[in-house]
């Protein structure tokens, strides 16, 4: 499965980040809140897991996220999309591990969902925040010809835009592990702690390029996390950037009801995907 390195707070990565605390951790990295200590500002680096395909994954992510800033500094767009600061290798038991380091942005918007009640989130925030998806998609598809295929609300992370709505989201809301939400501090349920000003101050970025691919060089033929998966791809046809938009509609509905548009099951005489576009033709 590969290591993930073992870290400690006060350490310090490539003589410049101090590790604070971990932010999160999934299936291929760590994430620590880290203060970089030339530029004097927090910061979020992400170590990933030391094995031969994470480093191959690790280097087409960094070459999606430059391409993205490269864009971003021609385009004066792209401000929905996360930004890469550094990146560098680093040597944990004997083994080389990549680090991406980002700019902190606050939790998901899965962890949001997870603290208000099953009704799902305010409409008035469910329609901006889908309006900064499409904006980044439209970007990442037409100026840099990236597929993200990986739309979900475990890769939508809130941003407050003042110090203190950053503060509030960040101290507020303790999420790690994908799905696993947990609030920190009293006073329960988040949405009784954001105010609607505070909540429509709020924007989104669109984070995770590990599984993105360019629009002409698809490396799979299996992208997409399972609910937010389009129909090409369940029937193994070629896709391209309207899979994103698929997974953008899936998103929209879930944020919009606190419910999954499809949660597909494998049965005893048929397969995850089979449910699944039986699920899809049965909506239709």
């Amino acid at each position: 499965t590969g290591s993930l390195h073992s870290m400690q707070e006060g350490e310090v990565f490539n003589m410049r980040y101090q590790v604070l605390h971990k932010l999160g951790c999934g299936t291929f990295a760590t994430v620590w809140l880290c203060q970089d200590t030339r530029r004097k500002i927090q910061v979020a680096v992400k170590v990933l897991k030391s094995r031969e395909g994470f480093a191959e994954t690790a280097q087409d992510e960094v070459a999606f996220l430059r391409c993205v800033s490269c864009m971003k500094k021609k385009d004066l767009a792209g401000e929905n999309i996360v930004c890469l600061l550094d990146d560098f290798r680093m040597i944990g038991e004997n083994v080389l591990h990549a680090c991406l380091v980002f700019e902190v942005l606050g939790p998901s918007i899965r962890c949001l969902m997870g603290n208000y009640t099953a009704q799902g989130l305010p409409l008035p925030f469910v329609k901006k925040s889908l309006q900064q998806v499409l904006a980044g998609l439209h970007f990442l598809h037409k100026c840099c010809r990236i597929i993200h295929a990986d739309i979900k609300p475990e890769n939508i992370l809130l941003y407050g835009c003042s110090k203190r709505l950053q503060r509030l989201l960040m101290d507020t809301l303790g999420c790690d592990q994908g799905t696993e939400v947990r609030l920190k501090g009293a006073g329960g349920d988040l949405g009784n702690q954001l105010e609607e000003s505070d909540l429509m101050s709020i924007e989104v970025k669109i984070a995770d390029l590990g599984s993105a691919c360019w629009t002409y060089k698809p490396f799979s033929k299996e992208i997409q996390t399972q609910p937010y998966r389009a129909l090409e791809v369940l029937l193994g046809l070629d896709y391209g950037t309207p899979a994103d938009i698929w997974s953008t509609a899936c998103l929209a509905f879930e944020m919009a009801t606190g419910e999954r548009l499809f949660d597909p099951q494998p049965g005893k005489y048929f397969s995850r995907d089979d449910d699944h576009v039986a699920r899809i033709i049965e909506l239709l």
